[in-house]
């Protein structure tokens, strides 16, 4: 072995030290594994050998070998099992290519032109079988350390930030990835909700029944992702989902959802927060809610305007005796008067006066075009609270 590879192996342990430097003070994950001399100590081991190895292996056009990928998962594993972190584990083995890219330059030599082809004709194969086998174990060391609903949630965070989502993970979690997702947002209403432990128990007996990527992205408010092939399919499944999980709280919950693509996936999320945020406070929610519900009031929005508009049409109805529930009704019903009188257990006449009374409050007949635009915009925004 001579020419560029003698110099990166007489290097190895000085590249090392420099490389275990760089992890422990750019990674709090590493910085905190790094507090025990013991560990911090293996760490630099591995960082000398896996250099010293790749030096011989590169001179010699020669793969990491069987025990070289036991040795990476082993290491990997470690890792796992000390709780590192998925995005620490992404970094740390981008930080690695980046330093490895360094040495061979600072390494280099004008004579050593055909030392640095070798060398990057041999990394990109043996790169990846080394990073497939640090990842294997990394999630084995997972399995270990944390309970299948943390794992969950961070498969979910990742998509959710338009990450690619780390090989294997979803396999070991029994989640099947997917091209496009129904984004479910499902705001709980009322005081601060419960502790992490029972929010994680909900979320366990939710993933029992859907096996779909979901997180708590606040305290009182859960995201879930479900895969979109058939549009209407998902939307029902998703539905479901924020059934079981109003009826688990047993508290009235309001929920958004939107359509979107993978790695496109950050906007669609906030797009389904807003919606939530426009739709209907319900003890269990009768539907999903999308941008084609609360288009209206997601415009409105912007506007204060406008919402103040309504706002004072709002107050103006208050005035009279369950005038926003009786317009809810008649909305839902599709403004059919039997329909709807049905469904409040009133008597047709008795709908017919409040609907008189509407027109004395507001100058509007309900069932006018400019009713239907002005009323159920301004039922929308006191049922979502939005006023409260």
């Amino acid at each position: 072995m001579d020419g560029l590879f003698k110099v990166l192996w007489d290097r190895a342990h000085r590249n090392a030290r420099r490389a275990v430097n760089i992890y422990v003070s750019e990674l709090p994950d590493f910085r905190s594994a790094a507090e025990d001399a013991r560990a911090r100590a293996a760490m630099l081991d591995f960082a000398v050998l896996l250099r010293r190895r790749k030096a011989v292996l590169a001179a010699e056009g020669a793969p990491f070998t069987d025990q070289d990928l036991a040795m990476l998962t082993a290491f990997g594993e470690e890792r796992g099992t000390q709780g590192v972190s998925l995005g620490a584990r992404r970094r740390v083995l981008d930080l690695h290519d980046v330093l490895t890219l360094r040495e061979i330059h600072e390494a280099a030599g004008l004579d050593a032109v055909d030392h640095v082809t070798e060398m990057i004709g041999w990394l990109p194969m043996n790169a990846l079988a080394g990073h497939n086998a640090y990842n294997q174990g990394f999630l084995n060391g997972q399995k270990r350390s944390l309970p299948l609903v943390k794992r969950v949630q961070d498969l979910a965070c990742t998509l959710l930030a338009d990450i690619s989502v780390m090989p294997g993970l979803a396999d070991s979690l029994n989640v099947k990835l997917a091209d496009r997702y129904v984004i479910t947002v499902v705001r709980v209403s009322g005081a601060s909700f419960p502790t992490n432990q029972r929010r994680e128990e909900i979320l366990g007996a939710l993933l029992k029944r859907y096996q779909v990527p979901m997180t708590w992205r606040e305290p009182d408010e859960l995201v879930a992702l479900l895969p979109c092939g058939d549009t209407e399919a998902a939307e029902e499944r998703a539905l479901d989902l924020v059934r079981d999980f109003a009826r688990t709280v047993g508290r009235p919950c309001a929920t958004g959802a939107a359509i979107g693509r993978i790695h496109a996936l950050a906007d669609t999320v906030a797009l389904a927060r807003r919606i939530s945020r426009e739709a209907p406070v319900e003890t269990v929610p009768r539907h999903l809610r999308t941008m084609a519900d609360v288009f209206v009031e997601l415009g409105v929005t912007q506007l204060p305007q406008v919402d103040e508009w309504l706002r004072s049409i709002a107050q103006r109805l208050a005035g009279g005796p369950d005038l926003v529930s009786t317009l809810d009704a008649y909305y839902r019903h599709d403004m059919n008067r039997l329909n709807t009188a049905g469904s409040l257990r009133i008597h047709p006449r008795t709908l017919d006066y409040r609907f008189r009374r509407i027109r004395e409050l507001v100058g509007m007949d309900p069932g006018s075009l400019q009713g239907v635009r002005v009323l159920s915009a301004v039922v929308a925004r006191v049922l979502a609270g939005r006023w409260s």
